[in-house]
């Protein structure tokens, strides 16, 4: 019985005119013809054909499109003894699903030598690779196949922002203005060569499956632990039931939970013992985690990604800190808190941050103490407090003899837990005079052995 076989052939990067003889041949003396995606400039050479890009709709991961794609295959060669299959560019160069066809023991695979994009890549850079000691890598592994590398990288499959952004976090040590060049639509009518900076990559243009990226240099090695945890948390979400079946609201009460044990290892660590460092450790990625499991939840829904976080944080430093970054003096530690709180102030009145109220940002699920404190300092920023500590001290008298009198009238539930309230309110507010902080004094009191 004949081995059922399937010939395997590139359209080229992208043009017709691309497309090599022996790949036309071959087309022509096919009767059977697949396509991995109809996304691809030279698709139409295929005439009638079958594609497969409703698997990548169907599937949860690229290795389970791309074993689907070679079932798929095998089956078809096996009813019509042979079948042609078409990939973008060539069919040697970064196609997993040949990689996995050429193993394949159930079918006699014939590749057709085709041209990739790599020789338009060299010529729209002007370099000889071999020269240049240029390196090939998979924009999907670049955190595991650039790690202590300095370029020059060419960098493929950078099909997508997202793809981009997790290039961009996978050099933690990245100054931002390293020299990157972007490589879209080699050959089309519409290409484009564009010289960007390592911070502005994956703002720069609407990347798609024609776009690679060339790094020319570093100034240090890749290192990549980001890219890899992100990575992790990504799969962890595609293949664990548990993590797939989390939400935003679901991971309140972790985040909790490892904020809480992140302050304890914190309470804990001692300066003179860097044993007590491993919790620290541990305690914060556990605390990092919950962060990147928000952002690879938001990524899927397509709202933001971990880039945007790691953006928007910086951005808002650098904007808090003006005298680093711009042309403010401080000079001491207080000179920094007022600075960071007028900044704060000017973005929500500017419309940096458009609040609706002085009190509008305080975190309402804070602890209450802690809340009460932030209330506290917003109002007095806008000129309601006590001139100094004595108003706080005759204010908790006032509040003390108010809560026992309701007590002993007989008063409801609800007004001795509203007088109740008023006291603690003004204990708060004695402690943000007197430069305590009331939710950890509270904390270390709580844990203090001596009876009460």
């Amino acid at each position: 019985m004949t081995t059922p076989r399937v010939t395997v052939v590139g359209l080229g990067p992208g043009p017709a005119s691309h497309v090599t003889q022996a790949t036309l041949d071959a087309i022509s003396a096919s009767h059977h013809r697949f396509v991995r995606t109809m996304r691809h400039p030279s698709v139409t050479l295929l005439g009638d054909c079958t594609s497969f890009d409703h698997l990548y709709e169907s599937q949860p991961t690229f290795d389970d499109v791309y074993r689907a794609i070679v079932e798929e295959l095998v089956a078809a060669a096996r009813t019509h003894g042979e079948v042609l299959y078409a990939v973008p560019g060539s069919p040697l160069i970064l196609e997993s699903t040949v990689a996995l066809l050429r193993a394949d023991p159930r079918v006699e695979v014939v590749v057709v030598a085709s041209m990739s994009f790599l020789d338009l890549a060299w010529n729209a850079l002007g370099i000889d690779p071999v020269n240049e000691g240029v390196r090939v890598i998979d924009g999907h592994r670049f955190a595991l196949q650039a790690a202590d590398e300095r370029g020059p990288l060419l960098v493929t499959q950078t099909h997508a922002g997202w793809v981009l952004s997790d290039i961009k976090l996978a050099h933690e040590n990245a100054a931002g203005d390293e020299p990157v060049v972007i490589l879209h639509h080699l050959g089309l009518p519409d290409e484009r060569v564009i010289e960007t900076t390592w911070s502005e990559m994956d703002r720069t243009i609407e990347a798609d499956h024609l776009t690679s990226l060339y790094i020319p240099k570093l100034g240090s090695p890749v290192a990549g632990e980001m890219v890899k945890l992100h990575q992790l948390a990504r799969t962890l979400r595609e293949q664990c039931p548990w993590d797939q079946e989390q939400t935003h609201q679901s991971l309140i009460k972790h985040l909790l939970e490892e904020t809480y044990e992140a302050i304890d290892a914190l309470e804990n660590l001692n300066e003179d013992d860097p044993s007590t460092d491993d919790a620290l450790i541990e305690e914060l990625g556990d605390l990092l985690y919950q962060v990147e499991f928000h952002a690879t939840i938001a990524e899927q829904q397509g709202r933001f990604t971990m880039a945007d976080i790691a953006r928007t944080l910086h951005d808002k430093l650098v904007r808090r800190h003006p005298h680093v970054f711009g042309d403010a003096t401080a000079r001491t530690a207080d000179d920094v808190v007022t600075t960071w709180d007028g900044v704060k102030q000017q973005e929500r009145l500017s419309g940096t941050k458009k609040d609706e109220g002085v009190f509008t940002g305080v975190a309402k699920a804070a602890p209450a103490l802690s809340y009460a404190t932030k209330l506290q300092k917003r109002a007095a920023g806008v000129g309601f407090d006590w001139p100094d500590a004595t108003g706080a001290y005759d204010k908790i008298v006032e509040e003390s003899t108010e809560l026992r009198e309701a007590v002993s009238a007989g008063a409801d539930p609800d007004t001795v837990s509203l007088e109740l309230g008023d006291l603690l309110f003004s204990v708060v507010n004695l402690s943000r005079h007197l430069g305590v902080d009331a939710e950890g004094a509270c904390v270390r009191r709580a844990t203090n052995s001596d009876p009460i």
